[in-house]
């Protein structure tokens, strides 16, 4: 039985690990903003599962959030066995009309936070012979994305620094896998003011989808993953094609 740590787990695709963990019988550690929602969501689990479940309410754009989890982490007395670095949000449009704080913050949460927790958490697993790193990237991880050029830049640190790390930790029983997915059905685009734009309107996948694939895959210890046909075959458009005529491409699709 692992004890999995879990951030961005109140909504979307990180409930949706949540559920896929947990139904598999491994303890739980919660991660997020919304004490209520996290207080529910342990009382709700722990009835169906019979798991343990902790969490730990903080917002992790603030500067103390990574030390603030791993001082309970440690005042719990537990190892963390697989890392679930899911917690995102995105803040979409033309870079010059966009919110300058809540860009510095989302670079804070997916590029900050995710390397720190790594950092932090990787020694022991490394030490125990034994670990999971899952990175959630996206399609974006793979082109540049005009009308959300931040977002997309953080997604191509996630996807970098996983590939290289998996290499690094070859034979020494922890893997790393990055997921990259498309669209999905979360609230994500909703705050993101982007619901209606092309991107969300075709080929949208459901978060639970999502999570099974980056489930079987992080258990499988592969390296990349792209969930869905659609998906694969933008990336592999992306690599195949070039830079010229994937922005236009992808300014239209997110074209609000």
């Amino acid at each position: 039985m692992d004890t999995v740590l879990i951030t961005g787990t109140t909504s979307g695709i990180g409930k949706a690990f949540v559920e896929k963990f947990a139904s598999m019988g491994n303890n739980i550690i919660l991660v997020s903003r919304n004490r209520d929602k996290l207080q529910q969501q342990q009382i709700d689990l722990q009835s169906r599962y019979q798991i343990s479940v902790e969490y730990i309410s903080c917002d992790l754009a603030e500067v103390d959030a990574v030390d603030m989890i791993m001082e309970k982490i440690q005042s719990w007395g537990l190892s963390i066995d697989v890392l679930v670095n899911n917690a995102g949000f995105n803040e979409a449009g033309c870079f010059t009309n966009t919110n300058l704080s809540k860009e510095l913050d989302m670079i804070k949460v997916h590029i900050k936070v995710l390397t720190a927790l790594t950092k932090l958490f990787l020694p022991g697993m490394i030490e125990r012979g034994y670990g999971r790193i899952l990175n959630i990237g996206s399609t974006g991880s793979y082109m540049p994305c005009p009308n959300d050029v931040v977002y997309a830049a953080t997604k191509a640190y996630v996807l970098s620094f996983s590939n290289g790390l998996y290499q690094e930790l070859k034979g020494s029983g922890v893997t790393v896998t990055c997921l990259c997915p498309g669209a999905t059905q979360t609230l994500f685009a909703e705050k993101a003011n982007i619901s209606n734009t092309l991107l969300f309107k075709l080929f949208v996948m459901q978060p639970e989808v999502v999570a099974a694939i980056g489930y079987n895959n992080l258990q499988k210890g592969k390296r990349v993953v792209t969930a869905g046909l659609y998906n694969k075959l933008l990336v592999l458009s992306a690599k195949l094609l070039p830079v010229s005529i994937i922005n236009p491409i992808a300014q239209w699709m997110v074209k609000v």
